[in-house]
């Protein structure tokens, strides 16, 4: 007789979920509950059991996958831990340091998982980049772009609140900013800088960020919420001594135009190859880990260094200032 399977709670039902809500009905049986959405959210998936309360889903699963609005993460979180439930928690893990710093404390000293849903580090052309590194085949790293742009989350008003969603940087360029940490090392020093159009109609914000590493390398890191037109696209050039790497989704895509006329495009999350879906493999990783499986790519101190990272930039774009991180150079080492 198969072991059971393992049961899965899904909290939340917006955007995120449904990249969440198929992979998980693949590797357990799925409870969910949200606020709104759920019972649609499960019938469009054809799997998963809506409960009326979190407490209600609390006791029914042994996992916990947070998919809630960025400024609920925190309060699930601990909920789940203080429930004794291993934790799934879509980035960024908490909106301030302290609450990130916090929640990683509560899993280590009750001794639970928590694993911060960085996905990026999931997609086929950002392993090969990590796996490029690790080889030696770029030598030393000198300079690093990262670039990430689509259409600006009209859809949903709490993303253009700051205080809710952390902007463009804590929402969008923290996947970035945490390939950066990831594929060079720790950071020293950050700066940024930022501009917004606050139309109505065709609202724009972009940021940029740079990033000064321990090793002395350079990070730029780039984002744009753009016209509601705008594919979702990205890109990166990593150069060392040793050559260059490079990679263009838009490229890759045979993407010829922008213009609002060409192109009628989901512009909020990426294209996946349904055959290498990075949502699985994470979802698997974390998943076979908290089974007893390999220890997977991404920890909670790589959440709370993300977390700080994005907060530097945001002080940096408040001040007009650098900001020195002596206290998170050596976070996750």
């Amino acid at each position: 007789m198969s072991p059971p399977r393992i049961r899965i709670g899904l909290v939340g039902a917006g955007g995120i979920a449904r990249a969440h809500l198929p992979n998980l009905l693949r590797l357990g049986e799925v409870v969910v509950h949200s606020t709104a959405g759920a019972p649609a959210l499960v019938a469009a998936f054809g799997g998963g059991e809506v409960v009326d309360s979190l407490e209600d889903l609390l006791e029914r699963v042994d996992v916990v996958d947070v998919a809630v609005p960025t400024f609920a993460h925190a309060e699930i979180v601990r909920a789940a831990l203080a429930a004794g439930k291993p934790v799934i928690s879509e980035k960024p893990l908490a909106l301030t340091d302290e609450d990130a710093a916090d929640l990683a404390a509560r899993a280590e000293a009750a001794r639970l998982p928590l694993y911060p849903a960085h996905v990026v580090r999931y997609f086929p052309e950002y392993v090969r980049l990590k796996e490029a590194v690790d080889a030696g085949t770029l030598g030393d790293l000198a300079v690093l772009r990262f670039s990430r742009s689509g259409a600006f989350p009209m859809h949903t008003p709490w993303f253009a609140d700051h205080a809710l969603s952390g902007g463009i940087v804590m929402d969008q360029m923290i996947h970035d900013l945490d390939m950066a940490r990831w594929i060079a090392g720790e950071v020293v020093r950050v700066s940024a800088v930022t501009a917004r159009v606050p139309d109505d109609r065709d609202p724009v914000e972009a940021a940029h960020v740079l990033l000064t590493h321990a090793s002395g390398a350079i990070s730029h890191v780039a984002g744009l919420w753009g016209p509601q037109h705008l594919p979702f696209t990205t890109e990166y050039s990593v150069t060392g001594t040793g050559g260059t790497l490079a990679h263009s989704s838009a490229a890759e895509q045979n993407y010829r135009s922008e213009l609002a006329a060409a192109v009628a495009a989901d512009g909020f999350l990426p294209a996946v190859d349904p055959a290498e879906d990075p949502y699985f493999a994470e979802l698997h990783e974390f998943v076979d880990a908290i089974q007893g499986g390999p220890t997977p790519r991404v920890s909670a101190a790589d959440g709370v260094a993300a977390v700080a990272l994005a907060n530097a930039a945001r002080r940096s774009l408040e001040t007009g200032q650098p900001v020195e991180l002596p206290s998170f150079s050596r976070v996750g080492a």
